[in-house]
């Protein structure tokens, strides 16, 4: 039996339009629909074989680049022979990759830190999983998260996301937000480092909470929230800060983590703060759905005591995926890719905005970069229109990328991490074309 599959643009947009629900339509980016038919390592092919360099990579999914051989043989192999196994049963395949994800974690001063690991269907479910965890170890029910942060479209998740756009009415409470320490445009001002927003840590926690917490929330490079990177100190001083009020440092490495940022496998280790939980998904298994809680053993042992299962949690197919990411990672040396090809292209960022009077910022780490759009150098007053220009002319420079930010106004870089220097020149002529098309559009 053969499932007939029609590759119309219309067509789709149409089966689109009448089948999906209204949430599902939501989320698109170009003002005109379109369909990706193939995908190869960075790059990306529509349906009528026009190609894209991809600084998307699929929402940050795609670590070690579309299809890639060694991760596409090893799902294969591991679904012709079982394709799902549930968590009830004993599979080596997850057990090997639960091993193989703890021993990235950091071990401590004294070497005796235990990581153990809970696989999960997607990254909201990770996040909502170490809330309760935080919950459960500590007793305490408030939790600290930071704006513009994002989590997840869960419930749970959703309310520990600072972002408008991203919450929907009736979810659960006990959380009380601090500003996220925005070294361009935070409430503190420019370049402010990290004191005066740990010093707002601790504001909160003294006027919004009952004093007691589990934890704090932070991801160590803001995704969503236009690729806010947390200065030196404060991820330590927030975990410091936190423990002192009986809570927990819980690490969102969802965007940040798998070597993207070039310095560090994990975000975190940037500030050497050691968390307490650690939520990792998206690149974890290069597109296949998964996700997981990484935790000290001590503080995962409470979640016993109540049934907790995810449905395809440990999926062998998905964990096959997953460990040749980290094989692939280790041996083809992605995180040193990331942090070599990442800088150069930073550097023709940082060209772009003495060029083009509408970038205000241009910021980030390895792979995971962003350029904001402001209408004024000097008041930074965000510029959505000029984002949302430049972002359909990128296309017509066969570039994808994202707007993100909680004012829409950045344009969000995270390619698969085997983009090459010899892309960076494409990239930085592709971008600096788009914002030579959109201004000449507005004139």
């Amino acid at each position: 039996m053969t499932l007939q599959t029609s590759w119309n643009l219309e067509e789709t947009a149409a089966r689109r339009d009448h089948y999906y629900s209204a949430s599902q339509k939501k989320f698109i980016p170009f003002r005109d629909p379109m369909v990706f038919r193939r995908g190869q390592m960075q790059y990306l092919w529509d349906e009528k074989g026009r190609k894209y360099t991809d600084l998307l990579g699929m929402n940050v999914c795609i670590s070690v680049g579309h299809s890639h051989p060694a991760v596409v043989k090893a799902a294969m192999e591991q679904a012709q022979e079982l394709t799902h196994c549930t968590t009830m049963f004993y599979h080596p395949v997850p057990a090997h990759f639960a091993e193989e994800l703890a021993a990235t974690m950091p071990k401590g001063p004294k070497g005796d830190i235990e990581w153990v690991v809970h696989f999960t269907n997607s990254g909201s479910e990770a996040i909502d999983l170490a809330m309760a965890m935080a919950r459960g170890f500590t007793g305490n029910l408030d939790l600290l998260a930071l704006r513009t942060a994002y989590h997840g479209p869960t419930s749970a998740a959703q309310s520990v996301t600072g972002i408008a756009g991203w919450r929907h009415p009736g979810m659960p409470g006990n959380v009380a937000f601090v500003a996220e320490p925005n070294q361009y445009r935070g409430i503190f001002g420019q370049n402010a480092g990290a004191a005066p927003y740990l010093e707002e840590i601790e504001r909160v926690i003294q006027t919004a909470t009952t004093g007691r917490v589990a934890g704090i929330l932070v991801e160590s490079v803001q995704g969503y929230g236009g690729i806010i990177e947390m200065p030196p100190g404060y991820m330590s001083g927030a975990a410091e800060r936190i423990r002192a009020a009986g809570g927990l440092y819980i690490a969102d490495e969802v965007q940040s983590g798998f070597g993207r940022t070039g310095d560090h496998m994990w975000g975190f280790e940037a500030d050497d703060v050691i968390p307490d939980i650690v939520v990792m998904a998206k690149g974890i298994s290069n597109g296949f759905p998964l996700g997981a809680v990484v935790a000290r053993k001590e503080i995962a042992a409470p979640m016993a005591a109540k049934f907790m299962f995810h449905t395809y949690g440990a999926n062998p197919t998905s964990c096959a995926a997953g460990r040749a990411v980290l094989q692939i990672i280790r041996e083809d040396k992605v995180q040193e890719n990331a942090r070599v090809v990442g800088a150069e292209l930073l550097g023709r960022l940082q060209d772009l905005k003495q060029r083009h009077a509408a970038i205000g910022d241009v910021r980030g780490r390895g792979l995971m970069l962003a350029i904001e759009m402001v209408k004024d150098q000097r008041t930074k007053e965000p510029d959505p229109a000029t984002t949302a220009a430049v972002f359909e002319a990128c296309r017509d420079s066969g570039l994808i990328l994202s707007k993100s930010g909680p004012f829409q106004s950045c344009l969000r870089m995270v390619p698969p991490m085997c983009l090459s220097l010899a892309d960076v020149e494409q990239v930085a002529q592709g971008l600096d074309q788009a914002f030579t098309q959109a201004a000449r559009t507005g004139e």
